[in-house]
């Protein structure tokens, strides 16, 4: 999206939330007001009001109109209802609005805010918009519910590409990607093949790749290894939150939502409603949230005074319950009493932090997903998945016998594991059957065949539940092997 100059007033949406958000986002507020950021705020209401009052988004038309004339959304912690079929809002802005990117800076405030890890300087970047949170769901069997896992080549290119482009921009050095395709050989392998791709056209920038387990475990124990890291939805929602708590507090941390044409700016944690109106929740991480919005919009100068004032308040001693320690901490204080300390200290620079300036170099080069030519796609079999009572492999294949046509069984598979031909008597089995069927290699394949085969099931009383087709694409295989072939 194109940034407004500094001179222009940017017209930005404002949400004051539920719980804490409304505190927090009026000492927000009042900060952005005092350090001359040129906004021209309009308040929308989203949330729990708007959830109660019959409406399962939390939103209504014309806030999502306020939103996508002005482009960029500001927005305090929400409350969803418990029950009710409420979706989640957070996953339903970031998905229609194209909200592709989240980044979500965690770095040390160390001595002044405990942390084991005081050299800690990490951005996390995580794809915002497939992978399991594409919340396609569904119960198959009694016993057996499934959740779709949707990686995309154009999901993949654009976060890694603004990774690296983040990091160039911003004067980072290195970029890590963190992956499980030593299991999930195609989604997670598709994220890291694109990867490799496009870290090629960064040599001035150091890759590396990490599985996601031990990745986390080392950004765990030694963060300042790390400097940014891209990764899929889950494990970027599950490692964002760790890396903040682990550089002092996940109230301190805001995060970007960006698309290529809107952008929410957020803090990371919930409404709290136990501490609302209590006058005591911290305002920082949704600061933060505005200090990213405001480098977004192109308010750089205004960004650095608050940072700088946040960074001079934080050192002497100012602090929150939430962070309040009696052997650093000097003065315990309140959400509005916070806000009024950093913006005393608006021009003021930090004494013992690095005082904050922009490095920024120039615009991102984010250009659009151009698709490929098609890969030569060859129909090989299908596997029909089968809701099935019985107990013996050897009995439901003699029963999928009698339907095979040009496509022949080649493979029972329980919960990914093969227990037919020759299954161990040890494996546990649920009533969700993967069956595969593949055409011979001197037959010519064709879907008819695959229609025709279902026909048979229903004939024989077969509970087919779903069919996944078995392609190859360039020669290449696009499914997997069941554990155990």
């Amino acid at each position: 999206m194109k940034r407004p100059t500094t001179r222009e007033a940017v017209r930005i949406a404002v949400a004051k939330g539920d719980g804490i958000g409304p505190e927090i986002m009026n000492a927000t507020l009042s900060i952005l007001q005092a350090a001359k950021a040129n906004l021209q705020i309009e308040e929308i209401e989203v949330g729990e009001k708007v959830y109660l009052n019959g409406n399962s988004s939390g939103i209504e038309d014309e806030a999502w109109n306020v939103i996508r004339e002005s482009k960029v959304f500001l927005k305090a912690p929400i409350t969803t209802p418990q029950g009710g079929g409420y979706k989640s809002l957070n996953v339903t802005m970031r998905k229609s609005l194209g909200l592709y990117a989240n980044v979500r800076p965690c770095g040390s405030y160390f001595p002044h805010i405990h942390t084991k890890h005081p050299d800690m300087d990490v951005v996390i970047i995580r794809e915002n918009e497939e992978d399991l949170y594409a919340g396609i769901e569904h119960q198959q069997t009694d016993e057996v519910v499934q959740c779709l896992k949707l990686i995309t080549r154009p999901g993949c290119e654009k976060i890694v590409r603004y990774a690296f482009e983040y990091a160039r921009h911003y004067n980072r050095k290195k970029v890590s990607c963190f992956i499980k395709d030593n299991i999930m050989k195609h989604t997670d392998g598709l994220f890291h093949e694109v990867f490799r791709e496009i870290a090629r056209e960064y040599p001035d920038i150091e890759s590396d790749s990490w599985i996601v387990d031990i990745g986390s475990a080392r950004l765990a124990a030694t963060p300042e290894i790390f400097d940014v890291i891209v990764m899929p939805n889950l494990y970027g929602d599950i490692v964002s939150d760790i890396a903040a708590e682990i550089s002092g507090s996940v109230g301190l941390a805001g995060t970007a939502n960006i698309g290529e044409q809107c952008a929410m700016f957020e803090a990371i944690h919930g409404s709290a409603p136990d501490i609302a109106g209590k006058d005591m929740a911290n305002p920082s991480g949704l600061l933060k949230a505005a200090v990213l919005m405001l480098n977004h919009i192109g308010q750089t100068e205004v960004a650095e005074r608050i940072q700088n004032a946040w960074l001079k308040t934080i050192e002497d001693g100012i602090h929150t319950a939430d962070i309040f320690k009696k052997e650093s901490s000097k003065k315990l204080v309140g959400t509005t009493e916070f806000a009024r300390e950093v913006i005393q200290r608006l021009g003021s620079t930090p004494q013992f932090f690095e005082v904050v300036k922009s490095e920024a170099q120039g615009e991102f080069n984010l250009p659009k997903y151009v698709r490929k030519q098609p890969a030569k796609k060859i129909l090989k079999g299908v596997d029909v998945f089968v809701d099935w009572k019985g107990e013996h492999p050897d009995e439901l294949a003699e029963n999928l016998h009698k339907i095979a046509n040009t496509l022949h069984l080649k493979l029972i598979t329980n919960r990914g594991v093969k227990v037919w031909p020759n299954g161990l008597p040890e494996t546990f089995l649920t009533d969700h059957w993967r069956c595969r069927f593949e055409f011979d290699e001197e037959t010519n394949s064709s879907p008819k065949a695959i229609w025709e085969l279902l026909e048979k099931a229903f004939q024989h009383h077969i509970d087919v539940i779903k069919t996944e087709n078995l392609y190859f694409f360039d020669g290449v295989r696009g499914y997997s092997l069941g554990q155990g072939q």
